[in-house]
């Protein structure tokens, strides 16, 4: 009916035209209008390869225009400030205004739902204190560091050179250095970028050991110590998962690999870099937990940990029972979330694998308490931090710091259209197209990320104090409180297991834990 109907408009289009033309000439330039739409109709209903464009030639293109620009129609003019994903309005604005330095309070009362399910709370108390801004800082080094740091509470969490372009990583690292808080590469190496700012950096190896591998893609302790024995490399982390992609290497579309980062990873250009699942290093808990002895003697002595996304439990209870059996342990060990954010991942790894970071968090603090080995390593939070309220979270479920990597991008002038993968990034923070790279004002930005992380860590305080407490070392679970289904409140103690200290040394090991402790071996994940 469509495509006959097209052909009739279409001729009775031409015999307009030229009855009018001939009254009128210069009406001749509507075939300019007319025959184009006429030869994309016809192309439409013979050869194209959408169905509807073959059953509605020419306007079934309005469906697919609508169908390009409705992200920005939810987000400008239909979303409210709850919605979006996964970064709400209220959330975007609260960074932008942090990080200009402008107006951040708020009138007229919260316009969240405070008695909607899963809503979350802090307990305030009638003696607020004042805490230090010392207490924004803690010491990361166990007993076998030699080189321990002194980090904040906040940092920069892993994000590639790649991933993001180079104004995006030299921002974020001159950032860092203005705030005085620590800048973690992501697994794509060590670049000129992260190096130009100054700031300190946290150097992640991952399955691919990008800066640090050999032609055929396995570990050269050369060139690690090239990397590590840097003064402004203060920490190494080494990547056995992350919460968006658990048990998935990293992708780094070919668009994005130009002969600068060819050069910079050691792979090759205009191809796909595609990260193995696993680590070729090691093969066991006890062959990770050697690896880190064995960093950790090359580095000279630094902070090593390992960042993971909590999977299968009796698997990192193996890592626990090496810790135990080799009587070597990680300086720290960075807890991510599955909600955790990527350039580029299978839907179904970031949509349907991983434990959610709150749960994660508590898991492996409390193994740490019941293996007796907490108070030797520290545990960092890496997954949807955005506010104080948020690291007050963490560190009352176990953490003593925690790691963001979005709201930074939203400080550099991220507008979340969520283009990571495409290098088309409207914004230039992630891609490798130099023209759109330009959009990100280095001297500007630097700024605005070390305003926002100031600004975080001051709120993180206030909220402290104004829990009566006078370090954050005094959150515990029973201060935070999480709505549930039955329009009650209940504490984080009440809603997560927590191990008492040495419990998993003994004979009577809580049921949540008893047979992932019993299944866990040190010699195989």
């Amino acid at each position: 009916m469509m495509r006959t109907a097209f052909y009739i408009v279409s001729v009775v289009a031409l015999v307009v035209v030229a009855l009018i033309a001939q009254a009128w000439p210069p009406f001749w330039w509507m075939l300019v209008i007319v025959v184009p739409l006429i030869l994309v109709g016809i192309y439409d209903i013979h050869w194209a390869t959408h169905n509807v464009l073959r059953n509605y030639p020419v306007i079934g293109h309005l469906r697919y225009g609508f169908e390009f620009i409705s992200p920005e129609i939810r987000q400008y003019f239909v979303e409210n400030n709850e919605d979006g994903k996964p970064f709400n309005r209220l959330q975007r604005e609260l960074v932008y205004a942090r990080a200009a330095g402008t107006v951040d309070t708020q009138p007229f009362g919260t316009q969240m739902d405070i008695m909607d399910v899963g809503f979350n709370r802090a307990s305030h108390s009638l003696a607020p204190k004042k805490v230090s801004p010392d207490d924004a800082r803690i010491v990361v080094g166990g007993p076998e560091c030699k080189q321990p740091y002194n980090a904040s509470r906040l940092n920069i969490s892993a994000m590639s050179f790649g991933a993001l372009s180079p104004t995006a990583v030299h921002a974020l690292n001159a950032g860092a250095k203005l705030g005085n808080f620590a800048h973690n590469t992501g697994e794509g190496g060590l670049s000129p970028y992260h190096l130009a700012g100054g700031g300190d950096i946290i150097f992640q190896i991952g399955t691919g050991y990008f800066g640090c591998r050999t032609p055929d893609g396995t570990f050269d302790e050369d060139k690690f110590v090239e990397i590590a024995r840097r003064d402004v490399v203060r920490m190494i982390e080494i990547k056995l998962s992350q919460g968006a992609k658990p048990a998935h290497g990293g992708v780094l579309p070919a668009a994005k690999v130009d002969e600068e980062i060819s050069r910079i990873r050691g792979v090759p250009m205009g191809k796909d870099v595609i990260s193995p699942p696993a680590h070729t290093t090691f093969s066991s808990p006890e062959g990770l937990l050697h690896w880190v002895a064995r960093l950790r003697e090359l580095s000279g002595g630094k902070p090593i940990g390992f960042k993971l996304c909590v999977g299968r439990r009796h698997e990192f209870m193996g890592i626990v029972k090496a810790m135990l059996k080799t009587k070597i342990l990680p300086d720290f060990i960075t807890v991510d979330g599955a909600e955790g954010g990527t350039g580029a991942a299978p839907p179904e790894f970031t949509d349907r694998l991983g434990i959610p970071i709150n749960e994660g968090l508590a898991f492996v603090h409390s193994c740490l308490v019941g293996a007796s080995l907490r108070d030797d390593i520290r545990v960092i939070a890496s997954g949807k931090v955005v506010t104080g309220f948020h690291i007050i979270e963490k560190i009352a479920l176990g953490a003593d710091m925690c790691n963001m990597a979005r709201p930074m991008l939203f400080a550099l002038g991220c507008i979340q259209a969520v283009r990571c993968n495409t290098n088309t990034c409207p914004t230039g923070i992630t891609t490798q197209d130099s023209r759109r790279a330009k959009a990100v004002d280095v001297d500007l930005r630097q700024k605005r990320v070390a305003h926002y992380h100031q600004a975080t860590i001051e709120s993180f305080l206030d909220l402290v104090g104004a829990m009566g407490l006078n370090s954050p070392s005094e959150l515990t679970p029973e201060l935070i409180y999480q709505r549930v289904a039955d329009e009650t409140e209940r504490s984080y103690s009440e809603i997560h297991v927590f191990l008492e200290p040495g419990e998993l040394l003994t004979d009577t090991i809580n049921p949540a834990y008893a047979a992932h402790w019993e299944k866990a071996q040190a010699e195989a994940f």
